[in-house]
């Protein structure tokens, strides 16, 4: 195995997760100041905030189309194109709906990228460090968080005027020239160019570059699973996938309705809440940062080790106490410390849960043929969730208070505890042309 191709391609891909989640919470910054700035309405701003996770639907929805007729490689390369031309557009932006259109561009090369790159991760990836390397994707989108609320509270400190968020937006243009690129120097997925391309010869090259005493084996593998498979968009609807597709469904599904990206878009304006100040909300949210970072790492070390399903146990267990301490924060008006410490108990159990396991789990279970198919709904599924909840959170916050909406969210997750007890498979060491068949069982 040449663990230096493979480690860099991987890790190249995956720097679009990198883009991801600097684009999803840099907004957190500025999203007050706009809203100041432009007088916008509580669900204005929400509708501002979430016209990203608009785009980013359309980007999960679609995204699987360019990936199967196009290949994996320069759907990639025009995500990093989207997420430039956000940037800069966004600072530039001369008024709200300027603004939304770029933040909308965005969204949609989150979509793809949270479709294609884990995808990629995954076909070229061999089976015993398959969890760990997709996983990789899930790291960076947390490192983008983290450097973007990093960027936010060095900015916010250093630039007084009603412009900061312009500079908070429009960092985002140098990681994504640099992933743009990385990416001229990766190839296509091996497995595509097979059961789509037909260009067996190119993917022996590229699978002898990963290793060469595998080549022929996994060749012969791809073929089999080629020639039992149909293709296309049709296929995936025939009632053939129903399984895999209720268990990505509800997987997505529940990743959102935990209130993560409440928690990540408002995250000041939350802590703001309960009377901290300007700099302790975005200090805090920092902090949130840095222990996503660190559960997540935490998370890629576990994956392979011990399985899917473990992880999301501890983190639903952890989702539930943490969520449902929360509410009760709220409901009792408790002030000080205690809800940003219980905030990044959540964030913990989000990133060495969902947070490590969602892009993994949901590049697993279907079959090449189908898969960026099967990847797009699930992505998008994701995001519709994801989308409903950032562009309500302010008018809700506003009306019913944080208590009743971190009490609906703890809820939600003993529901997913249920979920992964009765109905998630374990996926940990069986390689992707042997889930098929697990999962018609």
């Amino acid at each position: 195995m040449n663990y230096k191709n493979l480690i860099f391609w991987s890790v190249t891909v995956a720097l679009g997760g990198l883009l991801f989640g600097f684009d999803t919470a840099v907004i957190s910054g500025g999203e007050q100041a706009i809203q100041q700035q432009w007088r916008l309405s509580d669900l204005m701003v929400g509708q501002m905030v979430g016209v990203g996770l608009y785009g980013t639907i359309a980007g999960a929805a679609l995204g699987g189309l360019p990936a199967q007729s196009f290949g994996r490689r320069p759907t990639l390369l025009w995500v990093g194109i989207l997420f430039l031309v956000c940037s800069v557009g966004s600072a530039l932006a001369p008024n709200v709906s300027w603004l939304m259109f770029f933040r909308f561009l965005g969204g949609l090369a989150v979509g793809v990228s949270s479709v294609v790159a884990p995808m990629y991760i995954a076909e070229i990836a061999p089976t015993r460090l398959r969890g760990t390397l997709t996983a990789l994707f899930q790291f960076n989108i947390v490192l983008g968080i983290l450097l973007a609320y990093l960027s936010n509270w060095i900015i916010g400190m250093n630039v007084s005027d009603d412009n900061a968020w312009r500079w908070m937006l429009g960092v985002m243009a140098i990681p994504s020239v640099l992933y743009m690129v990385g990416m001229f120097f990766v190839p296509e997925s091996p497995r595509w160019l097979i059961s789509a391309a037909g260009k067996e010869a190119e993917a022996r090259k590229i699978l002898g570059r990963l290793d060469p005493g595998i080549v022929e084996e996994s060749i012969a593998a791809f073929k089999v699973k080629e020639k039992s498979s149909n293709t296309g968009l049709s296929d995936i609807l025939s009632g053939r996938f129903n399984k895999p597709i209720l268990l990505v469904f509800l997987f997505a599904f529940f990743n959102q309705v935990s209130g993560i990206n409440a928690v990540i878009y408002y995250a000041p304006r939350i802590l703001k809440n309960l009377n901290l100040g300007d700099d302790a909300a975005l200090l805090s949210t920092t902090g949130i940062g840095v222990v996503n970072l660190v559960f997540t790492m935490l998370g890629l070390a576990l994956i392979d080790r011990f399985g899917r399903r473990f992880l999301m146990y501890i983190g639903s267990i952890g989702y539930i106490l943490s969520l449902g301490g929360v509410a009760w924060a709220f409901f009792n008006n408790v002030q000080g410390w205690l809800v940003p410490v219980l905030l990044f108990v959540f964030i913990a159990s989000h990133a060495i849960g969902q947070g490590a396991v969602i892009w993994v789990f949901i590049s697993e279970i279907f079959p090449t043929k189908v898969r960026a198919f099967g990847n797009s709904l699930g992505s998008s599924t994701h995001w519709v969730f994801a989308a409903l909840i950032a562009g309500l959170f302010p008018y809700f916050n506003a009306a019913y208070g944080g208590g009743i909406i971190f009490a609906f969210f703890a809820g939600m997750m003993f529901l997913q505890l249920l979920f992964v007890w009765l109905l998630m498979p374990e996926t940990k060491g069986v390689s992707l042309e042997e889930m098929e068949d697990k999962l018609k069982q």
